[in-house]
């Protein structure tokens, strides 16, 4: 038995498939049959039912999954400790970001990380707070860009950025003369929102019943780039962070009060989860660039 034994098994409990699995893992479906028939030899223990049209793991099967999980932590964890020993001449750094960001930034200290570190890579994922939260949760992201506040107990975080929201209206709308709003006002107004993955959504939904009524939601979206389209296409108004409403000089961006709404953004990882010294550094490196971005 090595390790590549107990991966397949996994892949294959993660997809339900030998199919999917092989396909994921660029092998084919007998390879990774015959690996997990080798598995069960050598265990003497049979890890599927396969009496059934669906892949049901039997009593042993769930006992060994469990356990695979484990050792493949550990194998991970052992490789990290390895990259740590190499002194940063490898490694790799999974970072989620939300797309509703005015992310201009983020290039820039990526660049000259970069330029320090030539040899670690990232991976970045666009993704609502909701789904990145999940994703460092569950070891799918290092680390993650999201609304705070958040689960302190999950979550070790600092924050950032916190700027104001703000309406943005067609230059035809009657709104559009005006400099600041109340929320209040808005009432009557058809709302173009961010989807249920994000946090804004639920931020402006809840700011909205403060100032005494249900928004009316024309459609949803999960990019800013658009909603400002359909912003400008007359279909509704929006509420986005100052910083994206100054990249569109087609709509009148309109400060909002009584009450005002503003959102902080902030970095967090796991606290139940090895982080590399990769991301480690990342996580300084970054901090420090923030705080003298000025």
């Amino acid at each position: 038995m090595d390790i590549k034994h107990l991966q397949y098994f996994i892949e294959v409990t993660n997809f339900n498939s030998f199919t999917r699995a092989a396909d994921h893992l660029f092998i084919t479906q007998p390879t990774i049959s015959k690996m997990i028939k080798n598995l069960e030899t050598e265990l003497g223990v049979e890890l599927f039912d396969r009496s059934r049209k669906q892949l049901i793991l039997t009593d042993a099967g769930r006992v060994v999954l469990e356990q695979a999980k484990l050792i493949d932590k550990a194998f991970h964890n052992l490789e990290t400790e390895m990259d740590n020993l190499l002194g940063l001449k490898k490694g790799h750094i999974r970072i989620g970001l939300p797309p509703i960001i005015d992310a201009s930034f983020f290039p820039r200290i990526l660049s000259r990380f970069h330029e320090d570190y030539p040899n670690i890579t990232f991976q970045l994922v666009e993704d609502g707070s909701k789904k990145i939260e999940e994703s460092v949760q569950n070891d799918l992201l290092d680390i993650g860009v999201i609304v705070l506040p958040t689960n302190t107990v999950l979550f070790h975080h600092f924050a950032f950025l916190e700027e104001d929201i703000n309406l943005i209206v067609p230059p035809s709308h009657p709104l559009a003369c005006r400099e600041e709003i109340d929320l209040a006002d808005l009432e009557d107004e058809s709302f173009i929102l961010f989807n249920k993955d994000y946090v804004l959504r639920d931020l402006i939904i809840s700011s909205c019943k403060e100032a005494g009524y249900s928004p009316h939601i024309v459609t949803e979206s999960s990019r800013w780039d658009f909603i400002e389209e359909m912003v400008y296409c007359n279909l509704g108004i929006a509420l986005l962070p100052e910083s994206l409403c100054r990249h569109d000089n087609r709509i009148k961006s309109i400060k909002v009060k009584n009450p005002s709404i503003s959102w902080n953004l902030g970095f967090i990882w796991s606290k139940d989860q090895y982080l590399s010294y990769a991301a480690k550094e990342w996580l300084k490196y970054t901090r420090e660039a923030l705080t003298h971005k000025d």
